[in-house]
Parts: C-alpha cells; sequence; structure tokens
C-alpha cells in the first residue's frame, strides 16, 4: 500500500480557515461578552427595564453614587447626592451633574458598572443619560437623571441576598461630537435637538 502524499493546498486551505476561524471568534467575543454581562449581571454591568418593579419589599437598601472621568475628559463630573436609602423594587431617581469648563463643545459617553458585581443583575435601569451620547457647551452644566430600582429577586439569590449597599459608578469618556455638530460650533444648534 503506497503511503498518502501531502497535499499542500489542502494544508494551505485548513491553516487560512482556522486563520478566519479564529479572527472570526475573536470579533464575535466583544458583543457576546457585553450580553453576557448585561443578561447575567457578570462584572457590575446592569440591566435596563421599560418599567419600575412588580413589588415593593420592606426592606431598605443604600445606594451610593460614584462619578469619575477618563484623564483626557476635561469635564468636571460629580452625584449630586452621594448617598441614597430606597426599599427593594422602588422607584428612585439620582441626578448626575457634569460641567464643561473649556471653551469648545465637547460631547461625552459614560460607561457605568455596579458594585458589589452580584448585584449588577438586580441593579434595573429605567431610564439613564448613559443610553445615550451626552453634548455640553463652553462653560455649560446640566443635571443628568437615571432612574432605577432594585429588583426584590435579590433578596432570594444566596450570593446577593445578605447585600446592603450598591455602588452606581459612572466613567465619562470624550467622544467625537455628532456628525454635524463640529461645523456648527459656536453657531445655533436647536435643530440638532
Amino acid at each position: 500500500m503506497a503511503a498518502r502524499q501531502p497535499n499542500p493546498g489542502r494544508t494551505v486551505l485548513m491553516l487560512v480557515g482556522i486563520v478566519v476561524f479564529m479572527g472570526a471568534m475573536a470579533w464575535a467575543s466583544v458583543p457576546f461578552y457585553s450580553w453576557f454581562c448585561k443578561v447575567t449581571g457578570f462584572g457590575g454591568t446592569t440591566s435596563v427595564a421599560e418599567q419600575g418593579a412588580d413589588k415593593i419589599l420592606d426592606r431598605t437598601i443604600k445606594i451610593r453614587f460614584d462619578a469619575n472621568t477618563d484623564p483626557d475628559m476635561p469635564w468636571e463630573f460629580k452625584p449630586v447626592q452621594r448617598t441614597m436609602e430606597i426599599r427593594i423594587g422602588e422607584t428612585g431617581l439620582a441626578f448626575y451633574e457634569a460641567h464643561n469648563p473649556t471653551d469648545r463643545t465637547i460631547a461625552g459617553t459614560a460607561s457605568y458598572n455596579v458594585f458589589p458585581y452580584e448585584a449588577g443583575g438586580y441593579f434595573d435601569k429605567i431610564q439613564c443619560f448613559c443610553f445615550n451620547e451626552q453634548v455640553l457647551e463652553p462653560g455649560e452644566t446640566v443635571q443628568m437623571p437615571v432612574t432605577f430600582y432594585v429588583d426584590p429577586a435579590m433578596v432570594d439569590d444566596i450570593d446577593a441576598k445578605h447585600i446592603n449597599s450598591i455602588t452606581l459608578s459612572y466613567t465619562f469618556y470624550e467622544t467625537e461630537l455628532p456628525e454635524g455638530y463640529a461645523a456648527l460650533d459656536g453657531k445655533d444648534k436647536t435643530n440638532l435637538n
């Protein structure tokens, strides 16, 4: 029986296939990880809700608010209120304040997380400034709301039921101005909103 000869074309095709597969897996890993964190609350990622909780418990929980900016972001950013105590399931409303101390229009996007991480899947945001890009004019100061609740299902989770306080933390990063905004910098922008 004759030995089988290696086929260089087939070997190259297999190697190209492996490289394409690995590239596709690397490309898909970021959105998959993001989806996984949103679904499970892994890494302190919060959930998004259409409306408030169905029930409100008598048990209260302390919410702490934290604000940071990327070193390249010139905005001043802080929570209006540092802490709040609410009942689990009750809808809370908190405000963060951002100020643009520069002489130029700046756009920013906020990333967020919750600590302890076990609470991430139970911290539901109904509305948040972090869902959209924010644009501040030179010298402008705004207060931005976040509406949220802590899901009552948290008290049934073996890892999360003993949590007495949750920290909601945001970090603002500078982003590019929306299309057409830079050309109008310093002019009337009432039609952009």
